[in-house]
């Protein structure tokens, strides 16, 4: 009596799991994770994680972290992803196969949040309402003008008036003209020129405020602005060209998501730092600045 073979070859082939999971299993060892991937790059670029961070103004902690793929220091998968193109830019890799494996990881890209209704629902709130400086200052204006005209047209009339009462002769009536004689009409008298603003009314232009005004020159980025007590102005994606303007009468809070793309302007004068392309940076600006010296870091 023969005995068979306990295993035959159809149970000797591996299954389809087998040959999923060693698949898998290949990609992973092909595709290091993003951490990895960074750190093996700065290294083979000759750089610590002193210099990276001085470079990209990304701190030591994020740095380091990061390389171990830990996200959670980063505060939000938008400043995560600032964070990955920083410093894959740095170390001079490509940044969006990582941005890529991000996103895959974490759920996709938000969409960014919508900005009309958060300025309407303010227009309605009357408690937040700031003082119409502009229709003050056209006010302040027009009263000194309403003032300057009424002393001069006064004194004219106290020189009209005051030859008659030192006892000269009244001017007689014009002659009525004969029947056959043609009327001539003496030409109108000169009016007097309008008086113009006087100094002291453009002066009183109120000069409290702090004005930011962004514009996304060379791509689209996300950004955020806040006021002097942490009210939320507007959190969402600047598209390219597209501008906003923020102001308050003490100070503005902005982070900018891809700063390097972002033109700014602070009370009317260009702000002209070296931000790199894909750098997150935090600013806060009052209305003293700009200053000599570099913008203040929220």
């Amino acid at each position: 009596m023969s005995i068979g073979n306990a295993n035959s070859p159809e149970e000797e082939r591996p299954s389809d799991d087998d040959r999923s999971e060693d698949r898998l299993v290949e990609r992973s060892v092909e595709e290091p994770s993003i951490g990895t991937a960074i750190k093996k790059a700065r290294i083979a670029a000759g750089l610590t994680v002193d210099e990276v961070s001085s470079t990209t103004r990304v701190r030591i902690p994020i740095v380091h972290a990061i390389e171990s793929d830990d996200f959670s220091r980063c505060g939000g998968d938008v400043y995560a992803r600032g964070h990955i193109r920083t410093l894959a830019r740095a170390v001079r890799i490509d940044p969006a196969p990582l941005i890529e494996s991000y996103d895959a990881a974490h759920g996709g890209r938000p969409a960014p949040t919508p900005a009309a209704p958060m300025f309407e629902a303010e227009r309605i709130r009357p408690e937040r309402q700031r003082p119409n400086w502009t229709a003050a200052m056209v006010a302040a204006i027009v009263a000194v003008i309403g003032f300057v005209g009424f002393t001069a047209f006064g004194s004219g009339d106290e020189k009209t008036k005051r030859p008659v009462a030192e006892g000269s002769a009244a001017p007689k009536p014009a002659p009525t003209p004969s029947a056959g004689k043609p009327s001539v009409q003496a030409p109108p008298a000169p009016q007097a020129g309008k008086p113009e603003p006087s100094d002291s009314a453009i002066a009183a232009a109120p000069k409290d405020l702090v004005t930011v005004v962004l514009t996304a020159n060379d791509g689209e980025s996300w950004i955020s602005a806040k006021d002097h007590s942490g009210r939320l102005l507007f959190d969402g994606t600047l598209a390219r060209g597209e501008s906003k303007t923020f102001t308050d009468k003490e100070s503005i809070d902005l982070v900018l998501g891809d700063a390097g793309v972002v033109k700014l302007f602070v009370n009317g004068k260009e702000i002209k730092d070296a931000f790199q392309p894909g750098q997150v940076e935090r600013l806060t600006y009052t209305k003293d600045d700009p200053r000599q010296g570099p913008a203040q870091a929220g």
